[in-house]
């Protein structure tokens, strides 16, 4: 039996008919605490992780990840003096915390002013508050994730609700500032090289977000040529959301490649 952390929901039900999944919400996400004037990072977030790992699930284990939360799986993975992981699954994987971690993407060298601009206003809660409040509308957040689902029947009401609810928590407001202007943290394409249990890598061509054709999505795409424990593959017409945009698209490749990680002399440890 393997064992994972996963921060998807609607791949619960499928993962756990033959695994045991453990699904968490970060700090500042979901019902987690969002303790008031927190600074985020990307290393707190990984080392949150670890010890979720240390402390509950007292073994190695296969983390999945999407965007930000395939990052934080990263650096957690790039940790080599705990021993905790066994595996990742990286979805449409983030270039750091914030937009401001891919520069070298011509698309944000021409926002960056407008980025700094943002940061700036961001630092002023009033306008922060107002900000946060329009993102937050039911209409506007509707359209933003019609923006980077390709399958747009999967943004239900429901998955609206999933995400205004925790907005509307104390201290949202300041993990959302937190997060937008912090520093983005390390970047994958340093930490990758390192990494050297089995890998899996998917990623949904249509996202907006994490492009395939941007720094971050080329250095994946050409990944698995330079490191034999990484495999890729392409999802079509899927956006930055693989695990809720079609899910059977990402547990079609998934599922196989977990039932074939190689096993080890005590399996109930579930080692690489």
């Amino acid at each position: 039996m393997f064992y994972y952390l996963i921060f998807l929901f609607r791949n619960i039900g499928v993962l756990s008919e033959s695994n045991t999944v453990y699904a968490i919400d970060l700090l500042g996400f979901g019902a987690s605490d969002k303790p008031a004037g927190f600074s985020y990072t990307m290393e707190t977030w990984a080392e949150l992780i670890l010890d979720f790992l240390d402390e509950v699930v007292k073994r190695p284990t296969v983390l999945v990840g999407n965007s930000v939360g395939s990052l934080a799986c990263v650096i957690a993975a790039s940790d080599s003096t705990r021993d905790l992981v066994r595996g990742l699954v990286l979805l449409n994987c983030s270039g750091g915390m914030n937009n401001k971690a891919i520069v070298d993407d011509w698309r944000i060298k021409l926002l960056l002013p407008l980025l700094w601009l943002i940061d700036f206003l961001l630092k002023q809660r009033s306008i922060a508050s107002a900000l946060f409040g329009r993102v937050k509308e039911r209409q506007n957040l509707k359209d933003i994730l019609l923006s980077v689902y390709g399958n747009k029947d999967a943004v239900d009401d429901e998955l609206v609700e999933i995400i205004r609810g925790p907005a509307d928590t104390e201290g949202a407001l300041d993990a959302f500032v937190s997060t937008v202007t912090g520093p983005p943290g390390p970047s994958p394409i340093a930490l990758m090289p390192e990494i050297k249990i089995p890998v899996l890598v998917l990623w949904g061509d249509q996202d907006p977000f994490t492009p395939i054709d941007g720094p971050v999505g080329k250095y994946f795409s050409g990944l698995p040529s330079e490191l034999p424990n990484v495999r890729l593959h392409m999802l079509e017409g899927v956006g930055h959301c693989p695990h809720d945009d079609r899910p059977d698209l990402v547990h079609e490749k998934l599922l196989p490649w977990l039932a074939n990680l190689p096993s080890t002399a005590e399996p109930e440890v579930a080692l690489t």
